[in-house]
């Protein structure tokens, strides 16, 4: 049987960082920052920067935002990161093979994170009644529905109920 807790505890580090992630970032003074390079969750100094994400629509203004510059850079940064840590925790937790189906089941080739961004947030703004889940949440349903996993053939020698 695997250890999937010694896998979940090589992860933590991965977790602190992206925790971490919206204190590290570029420092702009109002001074730099003109109205084209703001995104709707930093319309005016002293707001969250662009990488303060915790809803599912802050994620997707983040993955398609209306910046330019070192905000623009920061933003397809941390989108992307986010993205990718996602996937690789859910590739953790549902390995090829494993006793837990996975929640969903991308191409081969798969698409790149940079589309796959893209992609999500497109679905977001046309999904808005979810808005305001969990942006994790968000980004797992459209996964869902954009690459859903084949149906899997019933157990051998299982038994239905009557």
């Amino acid at each position: 049987m695997r250890n999937i807790h010694g896998a979940a505890l090589a992860a933590l580090p991965i977790v602190a960082l992206l925790a971490a992630a919206p204190g590290a970032r570029a420092q702009v003074t109002p001074s730099q920052t003109t109205p084209s390079q703001t995104t709707p969750s930093q319309a005016s100094p002293g707001q969250a920067a662009p990488t303060a994400v915790s809803t599912t629509a802050d994620l997707a203004a983040i993955c398609l935002p209306g910046t330019t510059g070192v905000q623009r850079l920061e933003a397809i940064a941390y989108c992307q990161g986010y993205v990718t840590a996602i996937g690789h925790y859910h590739a953790m937790l549902h390995p090829a093979g494993g006793r837990v189906p996975p929640l969903f089941c991308p191409p081969s080739p798969a698409p790149s994170v940079a589309q796959s961004a893209i992609a999500f947030a497109n679905w977001a703004k046309g999904n808005p009644q979810y808005g305001s889940e969990p942006a994790a949440d968000g980004l797992l349903r459209w996964a869902q529905a954009t690459y859903p996993c084949p149906a899997q053939p019933a157990a051998r020698g299982a038994r239905t109920s009557r």
